[in-house]
């Protein structure tokens, strides 16, 4: 059970946090959950450095898909797909080059139906 769980980076889309009584890493990012030791934590961010963008944005290009990039996972008929705006966002949280962890999200970030009266 995670005691000490400390967020690391966090946006719009997901979070990354750091528990160091287990150590390990936690990242949610949209529907998705991952975990991760220190090794693996380490591969995965130099995969997703490496991700050619231009290239699977290219490959796909006959095909009307939202979504065109892969990161595939270790189950063989599970990938992960991701635009470039949600790619970079991932970035942005596994490289720590995501906005302020403790500023305040704004209402239309939540993700909450709302009801004006």
């Amino acid at each position: 059970m995670c005691h000490k769980v400390h967020t690391l980076a966090k946006n719009e889309d997901g979070q990354l946090t750091y528990c160091s009584t287990c150590d390990i890493y936690h990242l949610y990012f949209n529907n998705i959950y991952l975990e991760f030791k220190q090794s693996e934590m380490e591969c995965f961010k130099k995969f997703v450095s490496q991700i050619d963008v231009a290239y699977w944005e290219s490959s796909c290009d006959r095909v009307l898909l939202k979504r065109r990039i892969p990161i595939q996972t270790m189950q063989q008929n599970l990938a992960i797909v991701f635009n470039r705006r949600e790619l970079n966002s991932l970035k942005a949280i596994l490289f720590k080059t995501s906005t302020e962890i403790d500023a305040p999200i704004s209402l239309s970030e939540m993700d909450y139906v709302q009801y004006l009266n």
